[in-house]
């Protein structure tokens, strides 16, 4: 591990609790859906966590972030602004990438909270547009106020009519009309998912990540396998990928 003294370069806020970070470091060779770990010096410790990184191949490293409520460094990160200084590891780690995505014409990313994040990056990048020939990002949170990045992934359905769907889904409120309401595992098995962003949710020709909390990945993966569609792994390839964010 090596780490680099950067200092954040931007901070903007989504919601109470909800921000996203901005450092000066630019990650090199850097693959959208990594993770790098960040650091503070508190009470003569440095502590530290791994976080994913939001930000396109080549960009200042960005961080979607919640606030944690006795977390270790998150809420310290909090009480942090523009010029203050943190510590980052320049090395991204972890195999959550499209390198490691089979075969398929229909890609669904299927996020909760801060999970986000690493299909932003994704976004951000040429690959997932060249791969695929259509694209469905399902965001589920709370509150309408929780759906960060929300202006770039709308403008990114407008962008590429035919090619992505972007699909909020509230929980807790009665969601706008642009968004669904409900849990994702119960709108994959009710078929409004599918609806929405026009596509079937089957195993022929369809890869599946999930990145968020482990309620909402072992609901899915139970939901998709009544349709068959398998966890995927190196020597036995399936359908689904997965991040689990705590």
């Amino acid at each position: 591990m090596t780490w680099v003294e950067s200092k954040i370069a931007r901070r903007d806020v989504w919601a109470d609790g909800l921000i996203s970070l901005t450092v000066e470091l630019a990650v090199p060779q850097f693959t959208p859906g990594q993770y790098l770990n960040v650091g503070l010096d508190l009470a003569g410790a440095r502590v530290k966590r791994s976080y994913s990184l939001a930000s396109g191949a080549g960009e200042p490293a960005q961080f979607y972030l919640s606030l944690v409520p006795g977390g270790a460094l998150t809420p310290a990160l909090f009480e942090r602004d523009v010029g203050d200084k943190l510590w980052v590891d320049d090395r991204p780690l972890g195999f959550f990438t499209l390198q490691y995505v089979p075969e398929a014409q229909h890609l669904w990313l299927l996020a909760t909270g801060t999970g986000l994040g690493p299909f932003v990056s994704m976004l951000k990048g040429k690959d997932i547009w060249q791969r695929f020939s259509r694209i469905v990002l399902a965001h589920g949170v709370r509150q309408t106020a929780h759906l960060g990045y929300a202006d770039l992934l709308a403008g990114l359905a407008r962008e590429h009519p035919e090619q992505f769907a972007y699909v909020p889904a509230i929980t807790r409120e009665a969601p706008p009309p642009w968004a669904l309401e409900g849990r994702l595992p119960q709108l994959i098995q009710s078929g409004a998912l599918e609806a929405r962003a026009r596509l079937p949710l089957v195993p022929e020709g369809s890869h599946v990540l999930l990145c968020g909390n482990p309620n909402m990945l072992s609901e899915v993966q139970a939901v998709l396998a009544e349709r068959g569609l398998v966890k995927h792994r190196p020597r036995k390839p399936g359908h689904i990928s997965v991040e689990s964010y705590w």
